[in-house]
Formats: C-alpha cells, structure tokens, sequence
C-alpha cells in the first residue's frame, strides 16, 4: 500500500473501533465481527484486517483496519480517485494564473462519503442486536445520538486505553475529571426534570378536580392559606403526644411553613395558577443553563484533543525530522531508527493526520498556550452553570416540600367538603 500512497500527508487505511457485547462468548463475537466485515466491507471490494481486545476488564472491542483502494481484476491495487478539468460556461478548461487547468478530485469508489458512518453505525447495532436476541439476551444497542434518541443529555468522551490505566490506579486525568462533571451535569438534569413533571401532573390534577368541584371560587386555592391550613392539621395530630413533644414538633412545622411562604413571597407565587408558571419558568431556565453547559462540554471536548495532539505533534516532530533526513539513503541505519521509535512516529502521526484535518490550512504554529486558556475559562464557566444548575433543584425541592403540605391541607378539606355536600342534599330532598 505504501508503494501506491506516495503523498506525505496519504491516509493508508481507515481505522474502525467497536465494542463486542459482553454477553457473547467469545466465538460469537469472532462470528460477529466477522459477519459484519464481510457484509459491510468486502463485499463493497475492500480489503479487511480486525483484531480483538480483551483484557478481562470488562471492555471487550474489536479494532477493523480498511484498505483505502480497491483491487483490480488482476489483483492490483487500483485508483481511489481521478481529476477532471473545471469547465466554464462554454464547456472549455478554466486556465489558472500559474499556466494550470483548475481540476477537481472524483472519488472513484463512494468509500469516503460521510453518509457511510451512520450506515456502518447501523449495521454494526442491527448485526450485534441479531447476535444477542439469538443467544438470549435481552440487552440491545442503539446507534442513534443521545438527541436521535429524545435523550437531552450531554455525552460522555472516550476515554482511551492511557486515560483508563490511569484513572484504575486512582490517578485522576483531565478525561476522567470532565467525564465524571458530564455525568453529574446529566443526573442533577434527570432530577430538575423528573421532579418538574411531578409537579406539573399534580397541579393539572388539582385543576381537574377544581374545575369539576361546585361553586368553586373564580382563582384556584391561596397556598398560604393552604399551608396555613396545613399547620393546623398538624398541631391536632400531635395532641396526642406529650407536651414536650408538641413544642419540639410545633417549632420544627413553623420552621417549615415560614420557609414556604417566604419562598412564595419572593417569588410572587400565591396560588397554583402562579405555581404552574412558575415552575416552567424554572424547567426553562434549567434547559438554558443546560444547553450552554452543552455547548462548553462539545468544545472542552474538541480543545482536549487538540491539546493531546499538539503536544505529542510538537514533542515528536524532531524525531519525525530526523527520519526524513535518512531516507535518501542509508536504509539499513533508516530502517534501525524507525524501529527504535516506532511508538513516538506512531503518535506523531497520529497527531499530524488529526491537526491536517481540524485545523485551517496554511496553519503554522499551534497555539497550544491559547487552548489551554479557552479549556481554563470554559471549565470556570461550567462550573459556574453547574451552581446555577443546583439552585434550580434547591427552588424545585423547595416547591416539592410545599406540594407535600398543600395535599395534606386538602385532603383535611375532602370530608368536610363531602359532608356539607351531603347536608344540602338532604334538606334539598
């Protein structure tokens, strides 16, 4: 392949990673990937190598290497792709001030058109899926995004094999610690968002049953005068403990009331119209504080790895440069320094395809200083939202305890309203 790939900055082959499920035996997973390789790319012409991992962690994954080039009838590697001539508007070559025709790249085999990853994504999930109902498993994998899904949430990075070994040791890394603030971000969101929809069903609930009430009142119940309502409830529970025990409850109830009603009165709430606005009030502003905490996440995301890349880029480049100066000649010494630093041209490799491919053309410095900073002020102001994120679940824990004494105050309501009910029915009769 090296032979027909003679560009510098040529890709040799295309890299896929996927991980086997755990509850398939070993030779399932063989014919599982084998199974997939053969449907997805074989029999596309393509040439495949894979390889399995497992070291009894827990993380059993496959890695599947691509030929970039098809074959020929005659067992040659082929052309990927051709350059036609750009043509103006009377059909004639577009001369360029160089002297040059301006051309453009055809891909001669479709193998690189990003539409391809979402279909071997699929494929992957539907052949694994196939594997697992057939060895009884009722576990299943889903190729779509969280946000494909209806799953508002912000995903986790991969974390990689050093990052991994690492972490195992108790050595925190950068990886680790911003896997560990996504997940806490998600579970302080599910909470806002699960406790907010219990409120919303149990006040709709309330105003199913107020509107069906008779003779109800033109505003909903004053929730003050709820919680007063709840505070004697509660004082006629304790009479029948000791007197002791009534001023330690009495004390601990007022404490809680006063809190309710300052929570209400500074936020303009008295009844459960006020309640139901202000409560998606608070499911907004705990979406938007969502949705920029997103945000800074999908780019600490991105600047990790440009950070990572251009280190390894700027620390492995003076071994890269030296290899270049050996190989007009002395190819047996070449061949010597190749190998003795196979690992650190592996790594720079790596990190030159990847800053080719994310970084603006004609960049020549990597401002690696300028990254690290937009990391420390995107990480302060996450910070900063996940804060705001638990004051949000502070306020709607606030109003769950307000909920929890309003149904106390009204089901004491129910019986008397049931009995005056049932006198006027019997003088009506």
């Amino acid at each position: 392949m090296e032979l027909y790939e003679k560009a510098g900055n040529a890709q040799l082959a295309r890299g896929i990673d996927a991980a086997l499920p755990i509850e398939l035996s070993r030779e399932e997973q063989i014919r599982l990937v084998r199974e997939y390789c053969s449907s997805q790319f074989v029999s596309r012409g393509m040439c495949v190598d894979f390889v399995i991992h497992d070291t009894n962690s827990g993380n059993p994954h496959c890695h599947i290497m691509l030929t970039m080039r098809p074959l020929d009838e005659r067992g040659a590697w082929a052309a990927k792709s051709k350059k036609e001539y750009d043509l103006d508007e009377n059909g004639e070559r577009i001369r360029l001030p160089s002297g040059r025709y301006k051309t453009h790249k055809v891909d001669l085999t479709g193998w690189n058109s990003q539409e391809n990853a979402l279909v071997w994504r699929k494929a992957w999930a539907d052949i694994s899926n196939d594997y697992l109902e057939r060895a009884g498993s009722p576990e299943r994998i889903d190729h779509r995004s969280n946000a494909e899904r209806g799953i508002d949430e912000i995903p986790t990075i991969h974390m990689g094999v050093a990052a991994c070994q690492m972490e195992k040791k108790g050595v925190a890394t950068e990886k680790g610690e911003l896997n560990r603030n996504i997940q806490k971000a998600n579970r302080l969101i599910r909470e806002i968002r699960a406790q907010v929809s219990k409120l919303k069903e149990w006040i709709a609930d309330l105003f199913k049953v107020w509107e069906t009430a008779p003779k109800q009142p033109a505003q909903s119940p004053n929730l003050a005068n709820l919680l007063m309502k709840y505070l004697s409830v509660q004082r006629e529970k304790s009479r029948k403990y000791s007197q002791r025990w009534q001023q330690q409850h009495a004390a601990d109830e007022l404490k809680t009331i006063a809190a309710a009603v300052n929570y209400l009165s500074e936020h303009g709430i008295s009844n459960l119209d006020e309640l139901d606005v202000s409560l998606s009030s608070v499911s907004d502003r705990a979406y938007s504080i969502r949705a920029g905490m997103k945000t800074a996440e999908e780019r600490m995301k991105k600047l990790q790895k440009l950070i990572e890349y251009g280190k390894n880029y700027t620390e492995y480049k003076p071994i890269h440069d030296e290899l270049k100066k050996l190989q007009n000649g002395w190819t047996n010494k070449r061949d010597k320094y190749e190998e003795a630093h196979r690992a650190e041209l592996t790594l720079w490799d790596a990190a030159n395809r990847y800053l080719h491919a994310n970084l603006p053309k004609g960049t020549k410095t990597l401002p690696i200083a300028e990254w690290e900073q937009e990391y420390a002020d995107l990480k302060t102001q996450r910070d900063s939202d996940y804060t705001k994120l638990k004051d949000t679940r502070t306020n709607v824990s606030k109003l769950q305890k307000i909920r929890k004494c309003v149904d106390i105050a009204l089901r004491a309501d129910q019986p008397e309203q049931t009995q005056s009910r049932t006198k006027r029915h019997d003088i009506d009769r």
